[in-house]
């Protein structure tokens, strides 16, 4: 049987694993940072009756402009913005990607700061971007001195703040990102894919935009729109840097069918948008009772909670998955990571820690 040592891969593709969490059929799937809420029906009939309208003229290519899409997104997200300074794509990854192929490449590098988004790395290395991780402060914060320092010892042309930081959900203060582009000379990104889950009154980096041409703020429908399955990301910046992601976009990237569908999600952000607060509730809880347990869960401004205190990370999240429950090991020593679930899915998940603290 062939491998993949038996193809002519590239060298600095060698050794390299994919990423992917475990898909795990459970009762309780509380590992990816998706939104476990549906949908309103009502929603989902109008969603369905567009997609259906589309249909009718699938045989033709879809709108490589997505013009439509861009004023819904650009409606929806305020701030001034016009249809001309958003981009869309199959996923805020491929958003990433694409920022990548434009503005990385060989001899080009890319700051991040560790632990973050794992796919950051695997990114770069697809677009031959070299690959810089930065130190974060205590408890996974990161300062404006710190975030600036790192980028002035290593002038990259590109840098990359998520906020709030996934794995961790620590948030991310707009003097951070100031700073960082203060200090940087090329591209500076914010992903900002956990943004509606931020405390309220939160601002968001979009309020940076004005007079940065360099800064590109990254955004997704997977999580608070509990879109996942319908793999839409956007950003907004600059109409320049749009126009740049335009040579290295494949053609129609973004079906009609995919267009249609987030059209009509965003035609209905009030209602799809009305569990965002039931699930910080979740979070909230999760945080407190993992405390009451004695153990140490960060702030989070995410829909997820990391928690420390974890004695033998591989054991615990086998005991959960033996209960039928999934959460995620992200590699940081002692800690695991868990999404906040509906309100059942919460009360399961915590149930079961305090079963297998009173058994330690």
């Amino acid at each position: 049987m062939t491998t993949l040592g038996d193809l002519p891969l590239r060298d600095d593709l060698r050794g390299q694993t994919p990423y992917g969490a475990p898909q795990k059929r459970v009762r309780v799937a509380l590992n990816v940072n998706e939104n476990s809420h549906p949908i309103p029906e009502d929603v989902a009939h109008d969603i369905i009756a567009r997609v259906a309208q589309a249909l009718l003229t699938i045989n033709r290519y879809p709108d490589r402009e997505f013009t439509e899409l861009r004023e819904a997104l650009a409606g929806y997200l305020g701030h001034g913005l016009t249809a001309e300074q958003l981009w869309a794509a199959n996923g805020s990854n491929e958003i990433l990607q694409q920022t990548l192929q434009a503005f990385g490449g060989p001899g080009r590098t890319l700051l991040g700061f560790a632990p973050s988004y794992s796919m950051y790395p695997i990114l770069a290395a697809g677009t031959g971007t070299t690959w810089i991780a930065g130190d974060r402060d205590a408890d996974y914060e990161l300062s404006p001195q710190t975030a600036a320092a790192w980028v002035e010892r290593t002038s990259p042309d590109i840098v990359i703040l998520c906020s709030p930081n996934n794995p961790t959900g620590t948030p991310l203060s707009l003097g951070t990102i100031e700073a960082v582009y203060a200090a940087s000379r090329g591209i500076v990104i914010v992903d900002e894919a956990y943004a509606e889950f931020a405390p309220d009154g939160t601002p968001s980096a979009l309020t940076l935009l004005p007079g940065r041409e360099r800064l590109i703020v990254s955004r997704t429908m997977s999580k608070a729109f509990a879109f996942a399955g319908a793999r839409l990301g956007y950003l907004a910046a600059d109409p320049a840097v749009t126009d740049a992601l335009r040579l290295v976009r494949l053609p129609y990237h973004l079906s009609a069918l995919t267009q249609a569908a987030a059209i009509g999600a965003l035609a209905h952000a009030g209602e799809m948008l009305a569990m965002v607060d039931e699930i910080k509730e979740q979070r909230d809880r999760i945080v407190t009772v993992l405390g009451e347990l004695g153990y140490s869960p960060l702030r989070s401004g995410s829909n997820f909670v990391l928690f420390g205190g974890v004695e033998d990370t591989s054991a615990m999240f086998d005991q959960l998955l033996e209960r039928d429950i999934l959460i995620r090991d992200v590699g940081i020593p002692g800690h695991l990571r868990v999404s906040a679930g509906t309100e059942a899915e919460t009360t399961a998940f915590l149930e079961a820690m305090a079963a297998l603290s009173s058994k330690s």
